[in-house]
């Protein structure tokens, strides 16, 4: 079981990084909440794990702290959610919109998320309301993702942060036209590509 990878930080292109460990490069799925904080690409990063093994596949999911990661393995206990639609959810709302989701049971903002439906929200509000009693005592508030700092650019490339923030929304389970429609309402000169997808999230839920 990895737990724990530091190293290098070579690629960022949400949901995906890669982390360079002594020469071996580890591809890791991240939830926005950890992009958010990410430094800069060849900074060394240090970061919480979970591996998820599939019969074709072992996946590697990662997280700046505990609270994302605790919040991720107590969704993917509920019926019918797996580490994607898991990583969805940690993407789509910081985590204390989650949470304040749940304990209202507001179920309505919940179904705006790729993936989950009626039954699920319902599911997700009757399961996880004891589970998010338990997580909010065993994680300080300074480590959860209410207040985040400026977000810094990721991997420079041949492509627009448009592009790059409508990309990361598609492989995050949008439709591709509700990501390009989104992204280009919130597009300003000089944005990150970081920038346009929190602003998407936060239009579009």
């Amino acid at each position: 079981m990895i737990s724990r990878l530091h190293g290098l930080l070579i690629e960022k292109q949400p949901p995906l990084l890669v982390i360079d460990v002594q020469g071996v490069g580890y591809e890791v799925f991240a939830p926005m909440s950890t992009f958010y904080n990410l430094p800069e690409v060849n900074t060394e990063v240090r970061l919480l794990t979970h591996l998820s093994v599939r019969e074709d596949a072992h996946v590697l999911y990662g997280f700046l702290n505990e609270s994302e990661r605790g919040l991720f393995r107590d969704l993917i206990r509920v019926s019918g959610i797996g580490p994607k639609l898991a990583l969805s959810i940690l993407s789509s709302m910081e985590l204390a919109t989650f949470v304040q989701c749940v304990n209202s049971n507001d179920t309505t903002r919940l179904i705006r998320i790729p993936g989950v439906g009626k039954k699920m929200a319902e599911r997700l509000v009757v399961e996880m309301r004891d589970r998010l009693k338990n997580w909010q005592t065993s994680n300080s508030t300074p480590e959860s993702t209410t207040t985040i700092p400026i977000p810094k650019s990721l991997t420079q490339g041949l492509t627009s942060p448009v592009e790059d923030a409508i990309s990361a929304l598609v492989a995050l389970g949008y439709k591709s036209s509700d990501a390009t429609r989104w992204v280009r309402a919130v597009s300003e000169d000089g944005l990150s590509s970081e920038v346009l997808i929190r602003r998407a999230l936060q239009a579009a839920l």
